[in-house]
């Protein structure tokens, strides 16, 4: 498999027509996405949280978690974000995929649309 690498725009939830347009490495196998640290306070996106990383050697790290708008062509959503430091990579991970209702086709190597599925009630699952 190659890798997947798109441009998205990432912007402040509460001000979402300023945006800017990174380079992601799309990693369906990360959970969060993660943002240089400059980029989103540039944004005004401040973090509520903080979130211990485990690293592929076994080392641990500790990095803040907020909340940011991605928008990818017509799609666009809502999800956490890592302030990332110097060394992280940018990613874009499975969460924010699916707050966009994208999944990535890895054969492709390019982002198609999630079936969206909602389950009603009654059980029953409406498409």
């Amino acid at each position: 498999m190659g890798l997947t690498v798109l441009k998205l725009e990432v912007g402040n939830i509460e001000n979402p027509d300023v945006t800017e347009t990174l380079e992601f490495l799309i990693d369906s196998g990360a959970v969060y996405s993660v943002v240089p640290t400059p980029v989103l306070e540039r944004l005004g996106i401040k973090p509520f949280a903080q979130e211990e990383f485990r690293l592929a050697d076994g080392s641990t790290i500790v990095r803040k978690r907020g909340g940011a708008l991605f928008k990818y062509g017509n799609r666009v959503g809502v999800a956490d974000v890592i302030f990332g430091e110097e060394g992280d990579s940018l990613l874009l991970g499975a969460l924010t995929l699916e707050s966009m209702g994208l999944v990535l086709d890895p054969l492709r190597r390019e982002l198609k649309p999630l079936p969206m599925i909602l389950a009603d009630l009654a059980g029953e699952v409406s498409v």
